[in-house]
């Protein structure tokens, strides 16, 4: 008999779920929700207020109005406070980088722990405009080896691809965690669509010889394509 199939999450649910999690660690989020509600919806209200028009319409405006600019800033506050929150729940954990990975919007492919070693250090793939970019994350010392290893592996297979190497941490030359995602994106754009599905294909040569390599266990952290969901829903 087969299992019945998981519904899928609402976006209520989600909400739900994202601000329980980020309230473990942000105690005063709620007070910042309500606090930009309140506050957008005495600047809205005051914007139409003041606009030119019947007192009866205006002041229906004016409500529907303080009620949309309150929750846009609610919900604005609440993707930052809940981003910052998960950034926080995931620093230093093994794999943080590889779940802040997929907060890279469409046209980007993460494949996380391409290469790895005993002690845990790990280099996450990600595909998109820039090219191919190797993320690195654990000691810098070990992940120089361990990422020029995948760097002979990637040019043997794509020579006239670009090949980025980042590092996720606090040190020097490195890239933290919250900065990850738009330090990626940045990179600038050499690849067009068309390539992009070339060098994939050709990357599964590689993928093929390697296995599967999943994540350590322990306290992996999730995905963060919830919070994604909550920045396109502001």
């Amino acid at each position: 008999m087969s299992t019945p199939a998981t519904p899928p999450t609402s976006r209520r649910q989600q909400f739900i779920q994202t601000y329980r999690m980020a309230k473990k660690t942000d105690r005063t989020i709620g007070l910042w929700i309500l606090g930009a509600f309140l506050l957008g919806a005495v600047v809205g209200f005051a914007v139409i207020w003041f606009l030119p028009g019947d007192g009866t319409l205006a002041l229906v405006l004016a409500i529907v109005g303080a009620f949309l600019v309150g929750l846009l800033l609610a919900l604005t506050v609440f993707g930052r406070r809940a981003q910052k929150a998960a950034y926080g729940q995931m620093e230093g954990q093994v794999g943080a980088a590889a779940s802040a990975l997929t907060m890279l919007r469409r046209g980007w492919k993460t494949d996380p722990v391409v290469g790895f070693n005993r002690q845990q250090d790990v280099v996450h793939r990600v595909v998109g405009p820039p090219g191919i970019v190797l993320v690195g994350e654990g000691n810098p010392q070990r992940l120089r080896a361990l990422m020029a290893t995948e760097r002979r592996k990637h040019a043997r297979v794509l020579p006239e691809t670009p090949i980025h190497e980042v590092v996720c941490g606090n040190g020097a030359g490195e890239v933290p965690l919250p900065k990850l995602v738009r330090h990626v994106s940045k990179l600038g754009k050499s690849l067009k669509p068309g390539e992009m599905t070339d060098v994939l294909n050709r990357l599964k040569a590689i993928d093929a010889q390697r296995g599967a390599v999943p994540l350590p266990k322990g306290p992996v952290p999730t995905s963060m394509k919830g919070q994604r969901g909550q920045q396109r829903g502001r």
